[in-house]
Parts: C-alpha cells; sequence; structure tokens
C-alpha cells in the first residue's frame, strides 16, 4: 500500500492545473503529491505539470523535521515526465511527521522560478507500510479562530428543557429564523425531538434507578434483585376459614363439589353479607361491585358429603351431671342414639359452647369456647346400661383441646345439659373469587407480557413438597399453617389449540426449555402481568396462541374476617342447604411484604443457615420444624461413622413417636452433612420429688387451697389459660428448677400464709444439697418433670401438708 501525501491547499492545485499563458503553456508548476516507496528510502515527487529541462538536482531539495534540517540527504535524482525520484541515504523516523522543500540554487528560501510558493512543500512521513485508522485525504490548516461553541445546558431532562436548549441553539446557528408558531415545520420537528429526548431521558433514569435494590421503586424490580439475593419476596396470601354448614332433609347424602385444579372448577361460593341478588358465577365487574358493598367471597377447598344428622351432635355425658372435656382431650364419646351419624375418619367436627356455663342462656355463651378437631378414629360403641348407640372418636394431639369444654354443669340444683356441642358438615374454604377470561394472541415478534384485567390475584399457600394446598390426613390445624415460602397465585392458563395447560411457578429459575410455566409479577397498586419463558428457562408460546385464563382475585388481610360473618352460599344450593356460618374467625391472609422489608433483609438473607455441620447447626435447623420447641444434638462415633443423636423436646410435651420421628428425618435430609446418620431421641425426663408444708390462714379451708396449689402446681394448661408450674412447656433442657420460684408461686395462691420446704430433691435421691444450693440443677439433656400422678411416682410428685386453716 502507497500512501500519497498531498500539499495542504486543494483549491490553489486546481488554479496551477488549469492556468494557461497566452502561448497556451502552464504558468506555474508545482508539486501535486509525494509517494514513499516500501522500502522508505525512494521518494517520486508528482508534479501538476511536466519537468522542464535541465531538471531539479538534489541541491534543490531539503528535508525539514519541526522546521530544521533533518539528518537524511539526497544521494541522487532522475526524472520523467511529471515525475521526479529522489533517492535519500537512510529511512526516516516513523515517530513525527517531514517537509520536503523545493528551494532555488541562488537564494534558499523561494522556489525555483516557474514554481509556485504555495505548492512547493510536502509534508509526509516514513509510516507508509503502516494501516491508518484516519482518512489519509490531508485538511486543511487551522486558521487559529476558535468558533464559538453555545452553551449547552446539561442538566437538560424533559421536554421543557430539551425544546428550549434546542430553540437556543437554533438561534445561533440559524439567527434569522424567528418562527415560533406551533404550527410552524421548524418548530414542529423541535418539539418532537423534545418529545423523543423526554422519553429517552425517562427510560434512562428509569434504567439506572430500577437497576439497585436501593433505589427501585418498581416491585417486580425489587422481587427480582431480591430473588439474586436468595430471598423469595412474596405478595401476601389469602385468608381461611372453617365454614359450618347446616341442611334440610333434602340436603342429606348430598355432595358439595369443591375446588378442582384438574378440570380448573371452582368451589362453591361463599359470602359474607346476605343479598337477595347474587350473581352465579361472577364476573371482575361484579365482584367489584360486591366489595363496594362490603361483601367479600370465599370458595370450598375440597368436597364434602352433607348429612342432615351432622347439623348438630351431642356429646355423651354417661349421666353425669357435672362433666367437660379437659384441656388436653383427645377423645370424646358422641350420642349415635337414632344411628343415624355418618363420621368418617378425616372428617371435621367444630367443639362449639351454645350455651352460659353458669346460665344456660344462649346469649351468654363464651364465643372462644370454639375448637376445630380432625378425626383420626371413629369406633361405634354402645352403653351397656341403656343399650344406646354410641360414636367413640379420636383426634391428633395437634388437635388438643387448649381449654376446658364443658358438658353439662349444675347451677342451683338444676342441671344444665348440652352447654358445648360438636357441629359437623364442617368444609374449609379460603378467599378469592374464581374469573374467567381470554388473554390477548401472542404476538409474531415482540414480548409477550400480558396484563390481568382485574386483581389483586389471590396468592394460596400450599404444603411443602406437594402440589396441594393442605393436607387432608393432616390435624384441622395444620390446614391453616403454611410457609409464606410455598405461596403461589391461583391462575392457570389453557390453550384453546391444543388443548394444554400453563402452570404458574415463583420464577423459572428450575423450569426447563419444555416447561409449560410462567411467573405472575405484581405490582403495589395490585395489576398483575404473566412472564413467560424464552425456550431456555421455561417454554416460549408460539406467535398467534390463544390463551384462556383462569384466575382468582381477592388476596390480604381483608379475608381475615369476624366469626359468624359467612352468611349465604350460592343460590343454586340455598334449597336444601339452610345456614351457612363461620364459628371461628378466618386467619392467614397476609398483606403483600413491603419494599421497605425487603430492602432491610434481602442483603441478610445469605446469612440464613441452610446447612447442618456443627451440633448448634442441628439443634437450629430442628427448632423450625412445626411443634419442636427445643433441640440439641450430640455427634457421637457408632463404629464405622459419625451419627448425630437429636434430643427433641416437642410443645406441650407431645410424645416423640415413629411418624413424628420420621417427618422430622425427611426434613433434615436437606441439611445434613453427607456421611452422618440422623437419628431422634426423647428427652431425658427427671422426676423430681418436691415436699411442701404450708400455713394456712385461719379463714380458709384447707382443702380448698390444698386444690388451689396443686392446680398451680401442675403440669396442665388451667381454666384461666395460663400454664400450671410444671407444664412442660415451662420447662427446657438443662434448665434448673430454682426452690425461690417454688415458693414464690406457692405464696401467691390466695390462703397461704408460709411455707416450710420438706423435700427438694431428684426422684429416689435423698439429699439436702439442693435446699442449700437452692436449686435442682441438670444435664444437657435433661428435662425436669412432675406429673404428679400417684400411678406413675417415677415422673415427679409434688406434696403438700397443710397446717392451720379451717
Amino acid at each position: 500500500m502507497v500512501t500519497h501525501y498531498h500539499c495542504r491547499n486543494n483549491q490553489r492545485r486546481e488554479l496551477i492545473r488549469t492556468s494557461k499563458g497566452a502561448n497556451g503553456q502552464p504558468l506555474l508548476n508545482g508539486i501535486d503529491y509525494l509517494e514513499v516507496s516500501p522500502d522508505q528510502k525512494t521518494l517520486k515527487l508528482h508534479f501538476i505539470h511536466n519537468l522542464s529541462t535541465p531538471s531539479l538536482t538534489e541541491e534543490n531539495w531539503v528535508i525539514l523535521r519541526n522546521d530544521q534540517a533533518a539528518d537524511i540527504s539526497i544521494t541522487s535524482t532522475s526524472s520523467f515526465a511529471n515525475i521526479l525520484t529522489l533517492r535519500i541515504n537512510h529511512p526516516g523516523d516513523k515517530v513525527g511527521n517531514y517537509k520536503l522543500r523545493l528551494i532555488s540554487l541562488q537564494n534558499e528560501s523561494p522556489p525555483p522560478e516557474g514554481f509556485d510558493p504555495q505548492l512547493s512543500t510536502v509534508e509526509f512521513s516514513f509510516r507508509a507500510d503502516e494501516l491508518s485508522e484516519f482518512d489519509c485525504l490531508t485538511t486543511a490548516t487551522d486558521t487559529g479562530l476558535q468558533a464559538q461553541i453555545p452553551p449547552i445546558d446539561y442538566l437538560a431532562k424533559d421536554y421543557a428543557s430539551f425544546r428550549q436548549l434546542m430553540l437556543d441553539r437554533l438561534n445561533i446557528t440559524m439567527p434569522n429564523w424567528r418562527e415560533r408558531n406551533p404550527a410552524d415545520v421548524g418548530v414542529m420537528l423541535v418539539e418532537l425531538l423534545a418529545y423523543a429526548g423526554d422519553r429517552l431521558s425517562y427510560y434512562q433514569d428509569a434504567v439506572a434507578t430500577e437497576a439497585y435494590l436501593g433505589k427501585a421503586r418498581q416491585r417486580t424490580s425489587i422481587r427480582r434483585h431480591a430473588r439474586l439475593l436468595d430471598y423469595p419476596m412474596h405478595d401476601g396470601c389469602n385468608a381461611r376459614v372453617w365454614v359450618r354448614l347446616e341442611v334440610s332433609q333434602a340436603g342429606d347424602g348430598q355432595k358439595l363439589l369443591g375446588a378442582s385444579k384438574k378440570d380448573l372448577r371452582p368451589g362453591a361460593k361463599l359470602f359474607t353479607k346476605r343479598e337477595d341478588k347474587l350473581p352465579k358465577q361472577p364476573t371482575g365487574e361484579e365482584y367489584a361491585g360486591l366489595l363496594n358493598k362490603g361483601v367479600q367471597i370465599f370458595e370450598t377447598m375440597h368436597d364434602i358429603t352433607l348429612y342432615k344428622s351432622h347439623n348438630q351432635i351431642y356429646f355423651y355425658t354417661w349421666d353425669a351431671e357435672i362433666f367437660y372435656l379437659e384441656a388436653g382431650a383427645i377423645h370424646a364419646t358422641l350420642n349415635n342414639e337414632n344411628n343415624d351419624l355418618n363420621l368418617q375418619v378425616g372428617d371435621v367436627l367444630i367443639f362449639t359452647q351454645v350455651l352460659g356455663f353458669d346460665s344456660g342462656e344462649p346469649a351468654e355463651a363464651d364465643l372462644t369456647q370454639r375448637h376445630v378437631v380432625r378425626l383420626t378414629k371413629v369406633k361405634p360403641y354402645q352403653d351397656p346400661l341403656y343399650q344406646k348407640d354410641l360414636l367413640e372418636i379420636s383426634w391428633a394431639a395437634g388437635d388438643a383441646l387448649p381449654f376446658h369444654l364443658w358438658i353439662t354443669n349444675v347451677v342451683n340444683d338444676t342441671v344444665i345439659k348440652n352447654i358445648s356441642v360438636a357441629q359437623g358438615n364442617v368444609v374449609l374454604a379460603d378467599h378469592g373469587c374464581t374469573i374467567t377470561a381470554e388473554l390477548p394472541l401472542v404476538p409474531e415478534t415482540g414480548r409477550y407480557r400480558p396484563q390481568l384485567q382485574f386483581g389483586p390475584v389471590t396468592q394460596q399457600g400450599y404444603v411443602q413438597y406437594r402440589r396441594q394446598p393442605f393436607n387432608p390426613k393432616a390435624t384441622a390445624k395444620e390446614a391453616l399453617i403454611w410457609d409464606m415460602r410455598h405461596i403461589l397465585p391461583q391462575i392457570y392458563l389453557k390453550e384453546l389449540d391444543p388443548n394444554s395447560h400453563w402452570l404458574p411457578q415463583r420464577d423459572l429459575l428450575n423450569s426447563d426449555s419444555f416447561a409449560r410455566e410462567f411467573v405472575v409479577e405484581t405490582e403495589d397498586d395490585g395489576s398483575a402481568f404473566l412472564r413467560f419463558g424464552d425456550n431456555e428457562s421455561g417454554k416460549q408460546p408460539a406467535p398467534q396462541t390463544q390463551f384462556r385464563v383462569t384466575y382468582r382475585i381477592g388476596n390480604g388481610s381483608s379475608g381475615n374476617v369476624g366469626s359468624a360473618a359467612i352468611q349465604q352460599i350460592e343460590p343454586q344450593f340455598q334449597t336444601w342447604i339452610t345456614k351457612v356460618d363461620n364459628p371461628i374467625p378466618a386467619q392467614g391472609g397476609t398483606d403483600p411484604e413491603a419494599i421497605a422489608q425487603v430492602r432491610l433483609y434481602a442483603p441478610q438473607a445469605f446469612r440464613t443457615l441452610k446447612r447442618a455441620v456443627t451440633e448448634d447447626d442441628y439443634g437450629a435447623i430442628t427448632k423450625r420444624f412445626p411443634t419442636v420447641r427445643e433441640a440439641v444434638a450430640t455427634r457421637r462415633w457408632t463404629g464405622s461413622w459419625y451419627t448425630v443423636f437429636i434430643t427433641v423436646d416437642r410443645e406441650g410435651g407431645q410424645p416423640i413417636d415413629g411418624k413424628f420421628k420420621q417427618k422430622l428425618t425427611d426434613f433434615l435430609e436437606a441439611y445434613r452433612l453427607i456421611g452422618q446418620d440422623v437419628k431422634i431421641d426423647s428427652p431425658i425426663f427427671v422426676g423430681l420429688d418436691i415436699g411442701l408444708k404450708i400455713q394456712v390462714a385461719p379463714d380458709y379451708f384447707n382443702s380448698q387451697v390444698k386444690e388451689a396449689l396443686q392446680n398451680t402446681f401442675s403440669n396442665r394448661i388451667l381454666p384461666n389459660r395460663q400454664l400450671g408450674f410444671f407444664h412442660p412447656d415451662n420447662l427446657g433442657f438443662a434448665q434448673p428448677v430454682y426452690l425461690s420460684q417454688v415458693i414464690t408461686r406457692a405464696m401467691e395462691v390466695a390462703g397461704v400464709v408460709s411455707v416450710t420446704i420438706q423435700r427438694f430433691q431428684r426422684w429416689g435421691q435423698s439429699t439436702a444439697d439442693n435446699i442449700k444450693a437452692g436449686k435442682i440443677s441438670l444435664n444437657r439433656l435433661e428435662i425436669a418433670r412432675v406429673d404428679n400422678d400417684l400411678r406413675t411416682p417415677q415422673n415427679g410428685k409434688i406434696e403438700f401438708e397443710m397446717e392451720g386453716g379451717l
């Protein structure tokens, strides 16, 4: 590649080329351009016109660098036509430029006669063999006069400032244009560009704002940032409630269908207020109208067969005039005198107090004395005295009664019967209303992110590792408990052609390229958008696909309605369902997580313990399991490998049975260290032997004071909902029992004047050291226990020797 080096004055060169004398010969000659040979030792000068004889010699040329003579000399010259070839002694330096100047032999300044002074010097370099990223065309030299640059307002960020900025610049560049009429084409173009700049500026600001967790304002951006930090932001959850239905004879044996995800069938709708005209299938607009009237809609979650005999079921008291089910009870006997009860394992009953405990008046019934149980055993039985048919029912320890449930009582020599009853035909319902719509067609190109017309979308809790909202075999209590990490929106998509279903997910990170799954992204105003995959993480819907969407609306704490709030069912069921109510308030409705809370917690999510390595790790993770109150882990070498023995203390002193051990072991499987087995153990219970000598006040009965002391130091839940001193939830691993606390609690009982310690020791260990120390110390895996049961004294006892009183 050969580079041409021209003289800078192109206009002058053209004038020399075209100027002729009277004889038709050129008036002047000049350098057209210069070529540097690849070996950089030959310079070829091309003149505008042919050279005259005699030709120019090496003395007519000088090579300059920085306007001073360079150390390069011309050794020979030769010419032909308009080309003059100069040979030099050695190549020049590749750094910097050189000048080749034509001079006269008499005077070194001006060029010889017949050559133009402006075209007698050419600037060149010895970098002819190197590629350049710039145009090889030389430009005219700087005149030294700097043009005035109009000031630019770099703070211009909106339409008005952009418009003013462009008008100010046009005043400088086009001073004769003064038009400001909006109808003018120039003003129209300025305003159009200002609008485009305003949109672009907003886009830049929005991207810069949403790019960081600390600055983002949109809920979708916050959720995605938090997910990258392994923090699952939730969008709230709907409420659930146990609803009791009463049926007439026409409804005996009728089956009420609940929600079905397989058929996309909604459950039966329940309403919190009575309305004369209820829509059979409410649309979004009708649902909004009901909300304006204060009506909340619930839908049943499962099928149920209703029986008239289950409307109200009476307990059997075995002829006792004073009878109640103790707190913690998991068994009861029902009167099946007419042999018409159809209770099955898995059915749900609500124990409800319907009469006043000490008056027998329905208006004075305690509304807090209501409890839900799921039956685990139903056994027919018979009273051998009267040959009456009975039903023995049992429920799980997780549904144990939290209070005394009174059945009969005697007030003023009058027996009050059926103070509390069992109510059947109980169905689980949750907040939300199902609607159906069609989404826009998937476009041929571009992003498909359709928006749902109505909101907020219902978010429903799920059982971990299961694709169902509750476990029908678990306790009734567990049906109202879920982890906010296991929440999914209640929405399903169905392609019209072909007939295929799409399911919602919290994210698409674990979705393969064939998974028909999508994500619902909800904003703070309740609006929801659907995001699909890209054929790598989740399948991308094909162009022109038509979706039918079935989703539920209704979410958050608005569904936490009070007891007796639900009063009506869909009109088509009102002919055989005579009454609808919820004896217990709805619960579980949670509002969407606040953005400020996510900003606070998400950066710390990585600190959450997700592996069990040390003994403390195993203990901390085990406490996350439901019903576990405390846990202590011990690593032991078992001959071939290590085994971690986890000693667990359950809430309420529940037993560590085989079923619980298996569930807990499965739970720990995701956390345990490879190569270590896990075994679940029960605590080492230490029975205590305590003897107190009580001085009773003169105006108190010994028997009443002693009964109060026994209740105070029991292991039960007292009628006032307080825990007994030796209740399992008051005692923990290695927790010492202090003598001062025992004396203090005894002195709080009315009628106690003084307390003298007679015994304060472990069961079977006679020693006075504990009295001197003021406490009974326990080891790491031990828990104190005082059942005070004469049949099992080894489980601890406390005795009271009463003095004084009446």
